[in-house]
């Protein structure tokens, strides 16, 4: 397929916020493709180089000659990939400077378009918002396979490229291959957030309710003596957190897949702080000594696979009555049956005594929801707070000078699945805090003025604010007020932040209560 095929699908895509037109443009494009270049195109339609990451960053993007533009589109998608694959093979002494060379070649073939689309996918800013949900139909329009059955499959693969290339060479049949597996993660269910456990409780009925641990997501794969760990965003931690594998190796079972969080405890089970987790979490391979001193401390809430038996459709509560079978109680999250309101308030403030974040409030009937923020699952925290995403950031001034301080804000619209910025903070931002985020925020820039660094939407964070507004400043319509930053989220993915929806939900709530 010729790259100006796609390139003009992507200003298509860019300049529509119809759902239903960006599906008929994905499968138009779906459709004229043939089967061996599926696979390439999938990958930049998804933003991803089939290559996986190979280095590519602002400094050396802007270091291309870019010294000729192509008169004529006749780059191919192959050309585009066998170009990066020859990139991402250079290695040794002049390495950089064969790769840029490397890169000069292939945009001296491109043309102006072309060398805009190069830039985005390359510096992995090519989506246009979120088209997973867009694309999953696309392809089941084009492979006449039932939409619901793409995204099954897809979230089992835990891959939509692989789900769909099965699904155009074998259709629903060999979508069926797809099962779940130890060893091949899925994205992790999420909650929405509640005011209250009133209000929790009043949207769920027979509710479970667990404490929310301020740790670190895990998804833990066991099959026989081989145990994989796994983060929100679905990265390989194995080798971080030999504790926490040990623990595993030592359940009585041959193969499981256990939803839960890792934290450091103190010796009366309280938290410590968040970023002491992470700071152990993030070690590539602790010695003995860091591991006695800041052991991790593993609590499970879910199980999705016990032995051969696949979990993700049964309810909650049997999939918590085969947990505990077979899992030590130390090792099983706190949790409450409340009978009532009142019990699970009673519980929150439990929790929150011994240093936690708050609840969970789920239904005792809901299946597993694997990469789905649904309505089954609630947290509960005493301050409101939102994940959201830094878009932009102002440069500091007076004893800020020189550190990235004023975030620009944004949620995600679930319609367009573009983001929208919801307003400004540089509150809550401690010196260690900004320094980092300076650091962090520079190396996601996309471009700068005078005042302000535009960055690539990946940074989260989780931010506390005290009311909605009704905004006419915002192309959403609402603003946070008192917004403040609570903590950065390194750990959380973009695609795991609040959603536009919530927010007006919120300011709703604020105008009739």
């Amino acid at each position: 397929m010729q790259l100006e095929r796609l390139v003009e699908t992507w200003s298509a895509l860019a300049a529509t916020r119809r759902r239903l037109t960006k599906q008929a443009l994905l499968a138009d494009l779906l459709t004229v493709a043939v089967p061996a270049d599926r696979s390439i195109l999938l990958h930049y339609v998804c933003g991803q180089l089939p290559q996986g990451k190979v280095g590519i960053g602002p400094a050396l993007i802007h270091s291309l000659r870019r010294n000729t533009v192509a008169s004529e589109a006749t780059l191919t998608l192959d050309d585009v990939d066998a170009a990066i694959t020859a990139f991402a093979a250079i290695e040794g002494k002049g390495a950089r400077a064969r790769r840029i060379d490397t890169l000069d070649q292939l945009y001296a073939r491109a043309s102006v378009a072309e060398h805009a689309f190069l830039d985005a996918l390359l510096l992995g800013e090519l989506r246009q918002g979120a088209l997973d949900g867009v694309l999953v139909e696309a392809v089941a329009a084009v492979s006449a396979v039932p939409s619901a059955t793409v995204r099954r499959a897809a979230m089992l693969a835990g891959s939509l490229v692989e789900a769909a290339i099965v699904a155009f060479d074998a259709g629903g049949d060999g979508l069926a291959q797809f099962r779940l597996t130890p060893g091949r993660a899925l994205a992790p269910m999420l909650a929405q957030p509640a005011d209250s456990v009133a209000a929790a409780f009043a949207s769920i009925s027979d509710p479970i309710v667990d404490a929310k641990l301020d740790g670190a997501r895990v998804q833990i794969h066991r099959d026989g003596d081989t145990v994989r760990i796994f983060t929100r965003q679905l990265h390989d931690v194995t080798r971080s957190v030999p504790d926490i594998v040990a623990a595993v190796k030592a359940l009585p079972v041959t193969a499981t897949i256990l939803d839960g969080e890792v934290l450091i405890v103190d010796k009366a089970g309280r938290p410590k702080p968040f970023q002491e987790t992470m700071r152990r979490f993030s070690r590539r391979a602790p010695n003995a000594s860091e591991q006695r001193e800041r052991p991790l401390s593993l609590f499970v809430f879910d199980c999705l696979l016990y032995n051969d038996a696949a979990l993700i459709d049964q309810p909650l509560s049997e999939r918590l009555r085969i947990a505990a079978s077979f899992l030590p109680a130390g090792l099983i999250i706190p949790r409450c049956w409340p009978a009532d309101v009142d019990a699970a308030q009673a519980f929150l403030d439990d929790v929150l005594d011994k240093g936690h974040e708050g609840v969970m409030v789920k239904a005792a009937a809901s299946v597993y929801a694997a990469g789905n923020r649904g309505a089954d699952w609630l947290k509960v925290k005493p301050v409101h707070t939102l994940d959201l995403v830094v878009l932009a950031v102002e440069w500091g001034s007076g004893r800020r000078r020189g550190l990235l301080s004023n975030l620009h804000l944004g949620c995600r619209d679930e319609v367009s699945g573009e983001f929208v910025m919801l307003g400004k903070t540089f509150k809550g931002l401690t010196d260690k805090m900004l320094r980092w985020q300076t650091d962090a925020l520079l190396a996601l820039e996309c471009e700068r003025d005078e005042y302000r660094v535009v960055v690539r939407p990946e940074l989260v964070v989780e931010v506390a604010f005290s009311d909605v507004l009704a905004s006419s400043q915002y192309p959403g319509g609402v603003a946070l007020r008192f917004a403040r930053v609570r903590r950065h989220r390194p750990d959380k993915n973009v695609n795991e932040i609040d959603t536009l929806a919530t927010v007006r939900e919120l300011h709703g709530r604020r105008q009739t209560g």
